[in-house]
């Protein structure tokens, strides 16, 4: 890979600002009131930033790039079936993870690959629909709808019921815009009650969140919502104490400690993961890194503006991990974090190919 090719990424935002946040990561070591072990360790949430500059660069050049989008989609579909399997045979000895309808991995992660594949595979039916290619949207509309089926009868995170909401306004928009948001809002109305009523998964998801907030309001019950909760207070307590640039690089596990002691209940735990991305920048850089965190998501997004099947695929990757990293630290989790690296590398370079191409044509 050539000089001049890396220097074209990271003169732009999209290249750029991943580094410059890693940047800051790297320099926030130097505040960090713990061990360099536990700064080093803390850096290393930042390091697969790095490498979204060179897969833009090298998808840029690459004509494999649809080789990346064929792999993942096949490997989807063979876990997809996997699920629906364990599901459907019960009496199995062998269960996967041990929760239902999840091979490998565990629920969240199924999750966001199944809604990127779903979302992703229904806006290529509209795109292809929109071309009049009626055999390629015929093919991807039903896929699209397995993988979206799968999660009335595999168990779910919770977070795919608020990211599915988003991705599915987002799918209407670039349906028929205005009208398309308002049709996704008739079918939803449809759909909430039909999956309330088909589905005992989508009814027990709902009804154990609902016994964990009224355990969590009576007693302060370490519930998983009313952790949530609780690393949201203590989070926003801790980045009040250093507002601007936080605590250093590798300062939550202690951060959390210090402010948990003494306490009782969910209040008492003491985490190394506030489940919020932004809030997992702003302890260890203050609101310097929270803004540079979310400027590489905005140039991320902005990066796939257009009407093309490569732009919504990358429109549905990051906006999928935007909303989810609401309630997780979804770029320092392994799997989410390297989806979202590889999902903005690859598709972006594949875009930004296809721009040099045709510099004058709609994207």
């Amino acid at each position: 890979m050539d000089p001049a090719a890396l220097k074209r990424e990271f003169v732009t935002a999209a290249g750029a600002l991943p580094v410059v946040l890693w940047c800051l990561g790297a320099v926030g070591m130097l505040w960090a009131d713990v061990s360099w072990a536990g700064r080093l360790g803390g850096l290393g949430g930042f390091n697969r930033l790095l490498l979204i500059p060179l897969l833009l660069a090298h998808f840029r050049r690459s004509e494999r790039g649809n080789w990346v989008i064929y792999g993942f989609l096949v490997s989807s579909a063979l876990l997809l079936l996997t699920s629906y399997f364990l599901v459907l045979a019960p009496g199995l000895t062998w269960r996967g993870r041990g929760v239902v309808g999840v091979p490998v991995h565990d629920d969240v992660f199924q999750g966001s690959e199944f809604l990127i594949c779903g979302f992703g595979t229904l806006g290529c039916a509209v795109i292809e629909s929109g071309r009049r290619k009626w055999r390629n949207a015929v093919l991807f509309g039903p896929i699209g709808a397995l993988f979206l089926a799968n999660f009335g009868f595999a168990e779910f995170s919770r977070v795919a019921l608020v990211v599915a909401p988003v991705l599915a306004a987002f799918l209407g928009w670039q349906w028929l815009r205005w009208k398309g948001l308002l049709g996704v809002c008739l079918i939803a109305v449809l759909i909430g009650p039909a999956a309330w009523v088909t589905s005992p998964m989508v009814r027990w998801r709902l009804e154990t969140s609902l016994a964990e907030v009224r355990g969590y309001l009576a007693t302060n019950e370490a519930t998983p919502i009313g952790e949530h909760v609780a690393f949201l207070k203590e989070s926003l307590a801790i980045v009040a104490t250093a507002p601007i640039l936080g605590h250093g690089t590798g300062s939550i596990g202690r951060e959390f400690r210090e402010i948990a002691a003494g306490k009782t209940g969910v209040s008492a735990e003491a985490t190394v993961n506030p489940h919020n991305q932004t809030f997992a920048i702003a302890i260890q850089l203050g609101m310097l890194g929270a803004i540079l965190l979310w400027a590489m998501w905005i140039a991320h997004f902005l990066l796939f503006r257009g009407a093309s099947i490569v732009a919504w695929l990358g429109t549905v990757v990051v906006v999928e991990n935007i909303v989810s990293s609401t309630v997780h630290s979804h770029l320092f989790d392994f799997n989410n974090g390297w989806l979202y690296v590889f999902g903005v590398g690859v598709l972006g370079g594949m875009l930004l190919r296809k721009r040099d191409e045709t510099p004058d044509a709609s994207s």
